[in-house]
């Protein structure tokens, strides 16, 4: 079985984007990228909502080719294009960068692709995320929480119907006040 990895940057109070889908406030430290960088090369497939899927299939194709581009964004931009992706969107038709497209049930597609054997998924898009979590699909959290408070948003939590008990497996701090605290789902 898959283990599936919810993770995201975070404001302190809680929200993975501000108002109007802002993103401004989370600019990573070189160190904190080279994290999310060696977090991504371990995770065999990404599944998406689509606005996740927009923005990162807007800027990270060529994200390599950039002028001023790191070594460790060349290396993000072709592990990007290089994994396979599952895209869940009913409102788009097409998909491309090594992407497959499902526009049916989430949670069912899901929970077929964490059952069958492979490395880690990871699992981006604020609706996708919530799907995964209430149907208890998550089996890690990593929220790396920014010192900033945006007021409103998009949150990275979602109402459960049920409480989930978590493990703390790491903490570690980043330039800049930024904290990563990951969690395991207790099974």
């Amino acid at each position: 079985m898959r283990k599936l990895i919810y993770g995201m940057n975070v404001t302190l109070d809680g929200y993975i984007a501000a108002p109007g889908d802002d993103l401004g406030w989370s600019g990573p430290s070189d160190e904190l990228f080279r994290w999310w960088l060696d977090q991504e090369l371990a995770i065999d497939l990404f599944l998406y909502g689509r606005k996740l899927w927009q923005t990162m299939s807007s800027y990270w194709p060529t994200g390599d080719q950039r002028p001023g581009a790191t070594l460790a964004q060349s290396e993000f931009a072709r592990n990007w294009r290089d994994k396979p992706k599952v895209v869940f969107s009913s409102t788009i038709d097409k998909v491309d960068w090594n992407a497959r497209l499902v526009a049916g049930d989430a949670v069912a597609e899901m929970t077929r692709l964490k059952a069958e054997r492979g490395g880690p998924m990871r699992v981006g898009g604020a609706t996708l995320a919530r799907a995964a979590m209430r149907a208890g699909l998550v089996d890690e959290y990593a929220m790396v929480t920014h010192p900033i408070l945006v007021g409103g948003g998009t949150p990275f939590f979602t109402a459960l119907e049920s409480w989930v008990h978590v493990n703390l497996v790491e903490t570690r701090t980043f330039p800049g006040g930024v904290v990563l605290t990951r969690y395991e789902t207790r099974r």
